[in-house]
Parts: C-alpha cells; sequence; structure tokens
C-alpha cells in the first residue's frame, strides 16, 4: 500500500488531516550502488521537470515534509502551514501554478512533454476541486500527534544523509512553535477545528477515528523521542520536553472537544465519496464496481475451494473440511514465526524470487537486495497495514525503498492487536510479490533508475495505477510458487475484491461494519487485527482508496488480453511489463493508449 502524494496534499489543505507518509528505517541497508541512481534522462524529460518545478513549488510551501520525503531540496525544516485560509491560499497557488502550466501547453511541441503538462494541469484541477470540496462539507480535525511523527519519521531514518537528519530538530521546533516565526501545530490545527465548528452542517470526524487518534497520542510520542535518541540528535532536550506537554494537551482538548460531537455514523456524503473514488483513480460508478467486485470474489472462492484440498494434502493438515479454505488457511497459520525471525525468513523468498522473475521472464529486475525490515510500534500505529516506503523520487543517489511489515495494529485503549496474517511461511510469497519484487519496490526502483519525469511520478500518482500494478505483479507470480503460497495469494485477492465490494456498500450505507467485518472474518479469513485495520479503512483512514487494487488490476488485464490478441504470436510478455513499467504511473486510459500507439506497433515491425 501506497498514499499518493497530490491527494495527501489535497486532503491536508482541505480536510485538515495531513496524511503523510512515514518514512523509514532499515534493520539492514544495502549499500548505494550505482545501479540505484537516476540515468541520464532524455532531453524532453529534463524540459519536463523543469515544468514540474513550477506545481512543486506551489504546492510545497503548504505540505512541505512530503516533498523533503520524495528528496525535493529545502524543505527539511519546514513544516505543514495550517495557518489561517490555508485552503484557500493552497487554492490560489495552486490555480497560479495552473496558468503557468497552460502557458507553456500553449507553445510546447513535444508530445512527451504536452502530455506531461496535460497531467500537471488535471492534477492541478483535482486538487482544487478536492479542497474547495472538502472545505465546504468538513470540519477540519487535524491528528496532529500523526502529523509530527510523521514529519521526523521522514528526516530521522537510515536513508536520510546524515546532513540531513540534522534539520529534524530544526522541524521539531518549528512543530512546537520555538523556531523563529513558527506557531505550534497544536495551536494551529486548534484554531482551525475552532474557527468553524460553530457550523453544525459542517461534517464531523468520526468517533472511531478520533478514539482511535487519542489512543495512539503517548505511542507517537514515545515514538519520536526514540527517533532522537537513537540517532543521537543532541539539543533537542527542550524542544521534546514542549513537545510532550503539546501533543498530550492537544490529546486532552480532542477528548473534551472533538470527541464528544464526532458523528457515529462513517458514511461520507455522496459527493464527498465520490471525490474521493476519483482521487484515487477509480472511474466508475461505485455501483457497478461493487458489482464487479462480487463476480470476482465468486470466481476467487470457487479457485480457493478447488486449491484447499491440495494444499491439505501436500502439507498433511488435519482439517474437518478440506474444501474449507479458511480452515485451510488457520491450519497453515499455525505454522506461525516468532517476529525475531521475521525479517530472515522473509528473506529467504524474497532471494528466491529474483532468479524466478529472470528464468521466467517476466520483467527486468536490478542485480542488488531489496530492503525489508519490521515496523516500529509508533510506525505500525501511523500506518498499520503492510507497505512499501518510496525512496526519494528527486536527488536520488543510491537510496532503496523499503518493504515494512508492520506486527501489530494500535485500538483506541492504546493496546494492539496482534497479526497472525503476515508471520507464517506460506505469506511471504504473495506479500514479498506485491510490496517488493515484482511489485512496488521494482515499481518505484524503476522510475528512479530509467529516468521516468515527474509529471508521471508525483503528479500521475494515485491508488489505481500503484496498487494495480502490485496485485498484477502478484498474479504474475502465482504459478511459481508452492502450492501453499498460491492458496494465500487467492486468499489475498478475494480480500482485494472484498474491499472493492464493502468500501463502497459502507459508504453507500449498504451494509454495516458488523456484517462486513463478518465477510472478511468468515469469507476472508482475515484475522481481527487484519479485520480492523480494513474496516478503519474503508471508513475514516481512506475510504474509496480500497477499492483501487482490484480496479487498477482488472484495468491492466484488460489491456494485456488486448494487447496478446493484436499481436498474437508476437506478445512478448518481458518486452510488455518493461513497458509498463517505462510509463511511470499513467493513468489507465493513457497507459492503454501508449501499448496501443507505441509499444504494439513496434513489436509488430520486429521481425
Amino acid at each position: 500500500m501506497i498514499k499518493p502524494l497530490t491527494l495527501a496534499i489535497a486532503l491536508t489543505l482541505a480536510a485538515g488531516t495531513p496524511a503523510l507518509l512515514q518514512a523509514a528505517t532499515p534493520a539492514a541497508k544495502a549499500p548505494a550502488t550505482k545501479s540505484a541512481a537516476a540515468k541520464a534522462s532524455p532531453a524532453w524529460v529534463t524540459k519536463s521537470n523543469e515544468y514540474a518545478q513550477i506545481l512543486l513549488k506551489a504546492q510545497a510551501e503548504f505540505a512541505p515534509e512530503q516533498m523533503s520525503f520524495f528528496g525535493v531540496p529545502g524543505y527539511d525544516d519546514r513544516v505543514v502551514d495550517l495557518k489561517p485560509d490555508n485552503a484557500k491560499r493552497f487554492r490560489d497557488a495552486t490555480t497560479k501554478a495552473k496558468a503557468e502550466l497552460q502557458t507553456r501547453l500553449a507553445t510546447e511541441r513535444d508530445p512527451n512533454v504536452r502530455q506531461d503538462l496535460a497531467i500537471m494541469i488535471q492534477a492541478a484541477d483535482e486538487n482544487i476541486e478536492t479542497s474547495a470540496l472538502n472545505e465546504r462539507l468538513t470540519l477540519p480535525w487535524t491528528d496532529a500527534p500523526q502529523t509530527v511523527f510523521s514529519g521526523i519519521k521522514g528526516l530521522l531514518s537510515d536513508q536520510t544523509p546524515p546532513e540531513r537528519r540534522a534539520r529534524a530538530l530544526d522541524r521539531l521546533k518549528a512543530y512546537v512553535g520555538q523556531a523563529p516565526g513558527t506557531t505550534p501545530i497544536t495551536e494551529l490545527a486548534r484554531a482551525r477545528y475552532e474557527e468553524r465548528t460553530g457550523d453544525k452542517a459542517l461534517l464531523r470526524p468520526t468517533r472511531l477515528e478520533v478514539e482511535q487518534a487519542l489512543g495512539n497520542v503517548d505511542t507517537y510520542v514515545a515514538g519520536i523521542k526514540d527517533l532522537f535518541a537513537k540517532y543521537k540528535v543532541s539539543g533537542a532536550e527542550e524542544a521534546l520536553a514542549a513537545m510532550d506537554t503539546q501533543l498530550k494537551a492537544y490529546g486532552q482538548w480532542a477528548r473534551t472537544s472533538v470527541l464528544p460531537e464526532a458523528r457515529t455514523d462513517t458514511r461520507l456524503p455522496a459527493e464527498l465519496y465520490a471525490n474521493q473514488l476519483k482521487q484515487y483513480g477509480i472511474d466508475i460508478d461505485p455501483q457497478l464496481l461493487i458489482r464487479r467486485a462480487q463476480v470476482e470474489f465468486m470466481e476467487t472462492r470457487a479457485a480457493m475451494q478447488q486449491l484447499a484440498p491440495l494444499v491439505a494434502k501436500d502439507k498433511g493438515l488435519k482439517v474437518g473440511d478440506v474444501h474449507d479454505y479458511v480452515g485451510v488457511i488457520n491450519a497453515l497459520k499455525q505454522q506461525s514465526m516468532p517476529n525475531d525471525q521475521l525479517e530472515a525468513r522473509y528473506r529467504t523468498v524474497i532471494d528466491a524470487i529474483d532468479p524466478i522473475i529472470r528464468k521466467e521472464g517476466i520483467v527486468d529486475v536490478p542485480q542488488r537486495p531489496m530492503v525489508m525490515r519490521l515496523g516500529s510500534e509508533a510506525e505500525s500505529a501511523a500506518q498499520p497495514a503492510p507497505h512499501f516506503l518510496p525512496a526519494p523520487l528527486i536527488g536520488n543517489t543510491g537510496q532503496q525503498g523499503q518493504f515494512v511489515l508492520p506486527v501489530s495494529v494500535p485500538t483506541a485503549d492504546g493496546k494492539a492487536l496482534s497479526y497472525d496474517d503476515f508471520n507464517f511461511d506460506a505469506v511471504r510469497w504473495t506479500l514479498s510479490a506485491h510490496e517488493g519484487r515484482p511489485g512496488h519496490e521494482l515499481q518505484f526502483t524503476a522510475m528512479v533508475e530509467r529516468g521516468i519525469s515527474l509529471a508521471r511520478t508525483m503528479f500521475a500518482f494515485n491508488s489505481v495505477n500503484v496498487e494495480g500494478w502490485a496485485l498484477y505483479a502478484e498474479a504474475e507470480m502465482v504459478p511459481y510458487e508452492p502450492l501453499d503460497g498460491q492458496l494465500i495469494a487467492l486468499q489475498f485477492r478475494l480480500m482485494r475484491a472484498a474491499r472493492a465490494m464493502l468500501d463502497p456498500m459502507l459508504n453507500l450505507g449498504l451494509i454495516d461494519r458488523e456484517a462486513a467485518g463478518k465477510i472478511l472474518r468468515e469469507k476472508v479469513g482475515l484475522s481481527e487485527a487484519m479485520t480492523k485495520q480494513e474496516l478503519d479503512r474503508y471508513t475514516f483512514n481512506a475510504p474509496g482508496q480500497a477499492g483501487s487494487y482490484f480496479y487498477g488490476y482488472t484495468r491492466i488485464l484488460e489491456l494485456r488480453m488486448e494487447t496478446e490478441v493484436a499481436l498474437g504470436d508476437k506478445f512478448d510478455r518481458l518486452a510488455f511489463n518493461n513497458f509498463l513499467l517505462d510509463q511511470g504511473l499513467l493513468p489507465p486510459d493513457l497507459l492503454a493508449k501508449a501499448v496501443r500507439e507505441v509499444f504494439v506497433p513496434a513489436q509488430k515491425a520486429k521481425k
């Protein structure tokens, strides 16, 4: 799972809830290599990237932590803008940048650059629309402790050069109001909430998300202190003490002022939910998405019922009904791995995947190992699902992205539920394929190494484009996995179909949380921890995002089949998959256009 940059900026400036990407601290970092750095870019990419600076600079003032995370220089000591009229100022700055991009489009003749300009103009339009809609309909609530933790984690990381880590104290001082011209972020967040709280028509945050945020305060405070201690940042005592006091006071204010009027109905208004789907890249009616997902759910479940007896026989599992795939999965989960063995055990599969990818001609892979590690307690609170943390897209000198595996999911009482979904042998294959190779790790490495333009990375970035490839990557690996790995790959595909059903059903009022949870536990076979994480995702962490996996995957499958038909015996899977990666994060329609107009003619021309 990855959260898009431009959407995060739009949400930050509209709903007052920064959705910042957390940076990572690998347990063991592979050495930087020349292959990890970007190759020389074509002239059109260089020109496109110059134009991208127009929009980057306009939006960076409002979400500098995001820009810093992706490697844009000059923002390491800056923090999110929650000052008065921030949403309007964001829209004004984005509108001005859009106008300048339109002027450049009027005179630009290179078709690739023109396409990139169109992508950036559309991104600006969508940011403006989302900001205005959220300001009109929602009361801005910010989880300030999570914002501070995420911003500090973005700098205090083994990936970040030491000279940049030193700026973490400057950023912390800005968060707590100790830097010149700054006000504590907790004061600004509270002011943005209170100045509009009298408007009872505005949508309040959900009770579930506020309770969860309150339960995480101490975890984030401890996590920030641990980071400063780990990286031996000196002189931080005063700022850390202020942070401790301010964040805990903010939690107390939220408990007495925000929680009592938080909404218990997690459904979003239709207009807001439609916009959420659009921002994540889902461009079909949610009712149609539900129907397609229902068919996929039934077909995948039938395949699992057929495969389960083979797995039970192969592994000698004792289950009452061998066709009961959930029972077989639960038996596989008994082969659990202790947390202190997870990284080493995952590494054995990760190391086995690359030779398979090369032998079977799936896609080109780097000659260096990928990075995988466990998430800390605070990281798991901020992002409770397995996820990939991209390396800087700008100025990358060999830094690698990281596959991060959480081991628990936080609850509102400050405790944690333990997963059993990711710590058994059979799950290693599909999870490594999705978050690692040939999924997200390869996807984002390709963007750096192949010199893909910023327009096709940072501004074309949405969940459909990103997660569609990762689920497709899972499917590409399934035939070469052991039987138990194949069953879990199907279980994860079943979960993606369930997501595409349940997320819209919950937000459209077609099902309640209890019934949705029952499906996830009893039909998909998820743990209580994973079920909670999923339901929180659908209802307040990222409503609309969950369907992007299934939808993006089906769009790639449609394109793959169309291309196979068009090329017949000339279809080359390796060339096709490499071409997809070469396009960066083009939306499905533009990706299909590129395949039809560039890839197919080029392949037909080969002798």
